[in-house]
């Protein structure tokens, strides 16, 4: 019966494993986690920004116009006489399209 020794590489300490895993970290933060929060800063700004007469859309898909914003709400027109009071987080982006 034959019997082999396996020993480990001359040289490789915890520094290779250490520098691998900070790349690792990096790679995580400048591809996932930095562009969510730019996103989570964008859409934010956006929020902030909503004024009377806006065509929006809401997170639920609901398209409509901005006929009121106040601190924490919106009302919005989603047909004729159709008015709906959302919480301004709800309101996802701006719509192109023209709400009739």
């Amino acid at each position: 019966m034959q019997t082999i020794f396996l020993q480990a590489a001359p040289g490789g300490g915890v520094l290779p494993q250490v520098l691998m895993f900070g790349a690792i970290i990096l790679v995580f933060y400048f591809f996932m986690i930095r562009p969510q929060q730019k996103k989570a800063r964008d859409q934010k700004k956006f929020r902030e920004e909503l004024v009377k007469g806006m065509n929006v859309v809401t997170i639920g898909g609901l398209h409509g116009k901005l006929l009121a914003v106040e601190d924490n709400t919106v009302m919005i027109e989603v047909d004729k006489g159709v008015r709906l009071v959302f919480d301004k987080s709800s309101i996802s982006m701006e719509a192109t399209a023209k709400v009739n």
